[in-house]
């Protein structure tokens, strides 16, 4: 299999099924309104209530029949979510969750999840609850409910586990598979302990960045619970990481060894190698990143220490009226002017901060006055308007080159009979004439922009561009824009005018089209190879 990450699809398909099914047995239905439940998440937060009495109910072995669903959404309701029912209400509406919603009136509920190694659809039966008949005082027959596998299922998985014991429970389960060579699982294992050191990177990076922002905004709380984090998971040295790493090096240079020197693996030898290659390189990115989180820890401590200096500081700034303090003073005496510089100075005391750079020490240390005075003189007949109008220039010929490769396919295009055109066909044409593949395909990168843009866009109308066009205004682009670009082309060209619209799709054939000695950025020779694309062009009915 290509994606290796593709397998157990429908596995992760049964769990979304759950919320999936769940969800649009509730949306649908207009009983919600009756009860005074009109929000999506008011009803979805009444159906979790209900969900997790009964499971309360079923672990401690004890009845839960209609009437006690009615007495609990009574009581649930009267505390806390305030809605006008009284108690034959609450009942109703506990039947009606139980009964509708969760067990969809009967009928049995289904969700499908794609199996890419069977490539099909595998069926799934999904089943929230299940009833029993009791009697209660031996005497009263009753119906009492209870949660079936995928009902803990999916009331489990709304309760994470805490964040400081993510990390060491994937981290003792990737252990077991490496030391059962369980290898398929420990890969899922390790990624899911890369995710997580990359999560928590990034949330240092976002608390850092809100720090930068507004150090008021991020409280101690926040910061306290992210230190925490950070502690937990830096707590386990890399070290441990680096002996698991020289673990799989070793398990797969044995099996290495063994298909060079002493027989051909196993089909299943090879994919126990494959596996074990997988582990190493995330094991890789899992102590990098291991690293990053510890060097980011000091540097959020550090940053949110001096960000709060520095506010505490403003405290101390004490602020004059330019108008009152400085204007009108020297204003009244203007000698007092050659003295301003006790008034500005305190605005130029505050030190740079400088930052010794070690390896700087240990260089060999060359007279640099010349160089200093060789790059003054530079600087000094460095003209930039000059400057500015070669960089117009070269934008303009660089736009200039898109205009022509853009403006020919679609010139190629309108003279076919059907009005369409394939990177076949033109390649085709432009065999053995240079000067017009030329025009045609100017360099790699040009050409590569227009037709990723015009397989992105798949379809454009240029009456609908035109329209927005004329309803905002905008400054004219720098760069390459597909949409300006194709205005331009259908306004400066008579042959454009009745160009409609342009549709581009994907040929798939199967083959590749392979366009020789087209120049790059550098100017050396390159053959771009991409899938065959058609351009269809429509104009307008006369």
């Amino acid at each position: 299999m290509q994606y290796d990450f593709l397998k157990h699809f429908p596995k992760r398909m049964k769990s979304v099924g759950l919320y999936g099914v769940l969800l649009q047995n509730s949306i649908q239905k207009t009983t919600w309104k009756q009860y005074g439940f009109l929000k999506s998440d008011e009803q979805i937060n009444m159906i979790f209530s209900v969900l997790l009495y009964i499971m309360e109910q079923s672990l401690k072995e004890e009845n839960c029949t209609m009437d006690d669903i009615g007495a609990y959404i009574d009581t649930v309701n009267t505390r806390h979510f305030g809605k006008s029912m009284d108690y034959d209400e609450c009942k109703q509406l506990g039947d009606f969750i139980v009964n509708v919603i969760l067990s969809n009136e009967g009928k049995a509920m289904y969700f499908d999840g794609f199996d890419f190694e069977q490539n099909a659809y595998q069926t799934m039966h999904i089943s929230y609850v299940a009833n029993k008949i009791v009697y209660i005082e031996q005497e009263f027959r009753r119906t009492s409910y209870y949660l079936t596998d995928d009902g803990y299922n999916l009331l489990l998985s709304t309760l994470e586990i805490e964040n400081n014991m993510k990390l060491t429970i994937h981290e003792m389960i990737f252990q077991m598979h490496l030391e059962k060579q369980s290898y398929d699982k420990a890969v899922d294992e390790i990624k899911n302990v890369f995710n997580l050191l990359r999560v928590q990177l990034q949330k240092i990076q976002e608390a850092m960045g809100k720090i930068r922002r507004n150090a008021l905004n991020y409280s101690v709380r926040d910061y306290e619970e992210i230190l925490l984090e950070n502690l937990e998971t830096i707590s386990d040295t890399k070290q441990k990481f680096q002996n698991y790493r020289d673990m799989v090096r070793s398990r797969a240079r044995e099996l290495e060894e063994k298909n060079i020197n002493i027989r051909q693996l196993s089909p299943q030898e090879d994919e126990n190698l494959n596996h074990l290659r997988q582990i190493e390189i995330y094991l890789n990115r899992t102590i990098d990143e291991h690293q990053k989180i510890l060097n980011h820890h000091f540097d959020l401590k550090a940053l949110y220490t001096r960000e709060l200096e520095q506010l505490s500081q403003m405290s101390l700034i004490r602020r004059f009226l330019l108008r009152s303090e400085l204007y009108d003073k020297v204003l009244e005496n203007p000698e007092a002017l050659g003295r301003l510089d006790y008034f500005l100075r305190p605005l130029f005391n505050r030190d740079a901060e400088k930052v010794y750079n070690l390896n700087k020490a240990f260089q060999l240390q060359r007279p640099v006055g010349k160089r200093e005075e060789t790059d003054s003189e530079e600087l000094l007949d460095f003209d930039e308007e000059e400057w500015r109008r070669e960089q117009e220039r070269l934008r303009r010929e660089k736009l200039k080159k898109y205009e022509n490769s853009l403006n020919g396919m679609l010139v190629r295009a309108a003279e076919k009979e059907k009005g369409e055109i394939s990177l076949a066909e033109l390649k085709e044409q432009l065999h053995g004439d240079e000067e017009e593949q030329g025009r045609l395909i100017p360099g790699v990168e040009i050409f590569k922009e227009i037709m990723v843009e015009l397989i992105k866009n798949r379809e454009i109308d240029l009456e609908v561009l035109k329209k927005e066009r004329s309803e905002y205004i905008q400054e004219k682009p720098e760069e390459f824009q597909l949409n300006e670009m194709l205005l331009h082309l259908v306004e400066a060209y008579p042959q454009n005018q009745d160009i409609r619209k342009i549709e581009v799709s994907r040929i798939d054939d199967g083959g590749t089209v392979v366009f020789q000695g087209v120049p790059d950025e550098n100017g050396r020779k390159r053959s771009i190879r991409c899938s065959n694309v058609l351009i269809r062009v429509m104009k307008k009915e006369k």
